[in-house]
């Protein structure tokens, strides 16, 4: 099997693979198309494989078989690729041409569709974790939040008028503070009243 491996490596695809660069190079019409036609069949091939190793991997000498396949594809004289690609593989490209080129264009719609389906359902898991974690953190928030004085959060707010703390929240003082200290614009109101 290792013996296999290594001799498809080397005369299966390294060996095409520069013969193919160098047809590219070289712009070589003939050289380009014969390199072509052996890659359409070597991928044939390779798809086969797949599921002939499957069932037939015990066979005797099945993997030889496949080496001495391979080198009749490459070979000069037998012209493997280019006899098996003229006999069988481009007659039944040809006639199956359009219902392939169809179900690649649904495959592709179905692709996409799968995939704004799952994008979809990947960014409603992803905002669930957020807003779990948000309320697994909200404790904390408001806790932070209770340290400040309400007076402190109607100057934020911008509402001086509104210095009565809601029923619901409950404010902390320190030791130090006794009373909260009335804000500048709150005695300014009271100092402007008499002066208009």
């Amino acid at each position: 099997y290792c013996l296999f491996v290594f001799s498809r490596l080397i005369f299966g695809t390294l060996y095409p693979a520069y013969y193919s660069y160098k047809a590219v190079k070289s712009k070589d019409i003939k050289e380009y198309v014969k390199w072509m036609m052996y890659w359409i069949i070597f991928a044939l091939f390779t798809t086969a494989e797949t599921f002939t190793d499957i069932f037939l991997c015990w066979f005797p000498f099945y993997y030889e078989l496949k080496i001495a396949f391979v080198a009749w594809l490459l070979s000069p004289y037998t012209k493997g690729s280019s006899l098996l690609y003229r006999k069988f593989v481009h007659p039944t490209l040809s006639s199956k041409e359009k219902e392939i080129d169809d179900c690649l264009i649904q495959a592709k719609d179905r692709s996409y569709d799968a995939l704004v389906h799952f994008g979809k359902r990947g960014l409603n898991v992803a905002a669930t974790a957020a807003v779990m974690a948000a309320s697994k953190g909200q404790g904390a928030l408001s806790e932070r939040l209770r340290s400040f004085s309400m007076q402190d959060l109607s100057t934020i707010r911008g509402d001086s008028s509104s210095s009565t703390v809601p029923p619901a929240v409950t404010v902390r003082t320190s030791s130090k503070q006794s009373q909260p200290k009335p804000s500048r614009s709150a005695s300014e109101g009271t100092g402007s009243s008499g002066k208009c």
